[in-house]
């Protein structure tokens, strides 16, 4: 007996293999993702050293090579990254705090999602095309996402803040489709009592969103066009965060010490 097994691909994968989903006919109905991975580089052999470095998707969740999967799972395949819009709800139901794009961003609306009386300190992070890089002129960007999935792990980023600097809140709104030079691409805002966690959550966000994120770039130059993905190392979306010694999250209690009695 044999088993139909669908794989979707994303970011530069289409573009290599000429299809936007891989369709296997395997001989067994589950498989460890590392197998799976096999038969795909057995299939496409000549692509084997991008198939081997991506990272696999079950349900919309990522899946170590030692985990088992099935023919009836959603499964996708991630590249290394780069770094549902409320369609549906109630007109009247407030703004998503996380969101994916495909208009241009407004970092006030999105800092707008954090105020609290409460809180001291709010800080938003834009990030925008710049024009030039490493010697070569960018004429735009092309943004692409596995959309649901993107906006579960940007909500599982909201979680981890709550969860280091408790009482700290997020937004994040990432646009996909062409973003041209200037524009922004992300936004990020962050609201806290106190300054110094608004400014470390803020860079965790930024860090995090680059590492567990399935959103990519393709940079389009005025001689080419290459897909971009995590530069900071080898990727790795199941990695648990780290922080060197002098930057780990203060506590709300120290974070409190560190401001004093100023204005935050």
């Amino acid at each position: 007996m044999t088993y139909n097994w669908s794989i979707a691909l994303f970011a530069g994968l289409p573009e290599r293999l000429g299809t936007s989903r891989i369709e296997l006919t395997l001989d067994n109905e589950t498989l460890s993702v590392g197998e799976l991975k096999a038969a795909l580089i057995a299939a496409y052999p000549e692509h084997s050293a991008l198939l081997g470095i991506c990272f696999a998707a079950r349900n919309e969740a990522y899946a170590a090579d030692a985990d088992t999967v099935s023919c009836r799972d959603m499964i996708a395949l991630l590249p290394p990254v780069s770094g549902g819009d409320g369609a549906g709800e109630p007109a009247a139901a407030a703004p998503p705090a996380y969101r994916i794009a495909h208009e241009p961003l407004d970092a006030a609306a999105v800092a707008a999602l954090v105020e609290d009386d409460n809180h001291g300190a709010a800080l938003v992070f834009i990030g925008t095309t710049r024009e030039w890089t490493g010697g070569q002129r960018t004429v735009r960007l092309e943004y692409e996402a596995y959309e649901p999935m993107a906006l579960r792990t940007m909500e599982q980023i909201g979680q981890e803040l709550q969860e280091r600097w408790p009482g700290t809140r997020c937004a994040i709104y990432h646009r996909i489709g062409v973003v041209a030079v200037g524009e922004a691409s992300v936004v990020i805002a962050v609201s806290s009592g106190h300054r110094a966690a608004s400014y470390e959550a803020s860079r965790y966000a930024i860090e995090r969103l680059k590492q567990i994120v399935p959103i990519w770039k393709k940079e389009i130059w005025e001689d080419g066009s290459e897909w971009k993905g995590h530069q900071l190392g080898p990727w790795n979306p199941l990695a648990e965060p780290s922080w060197p010694a002098a930057e780990r999250p203060l506590t709300a209690n120290a974070a409190a010490d560190a401001d004093g009695a100023d204005v935050s």
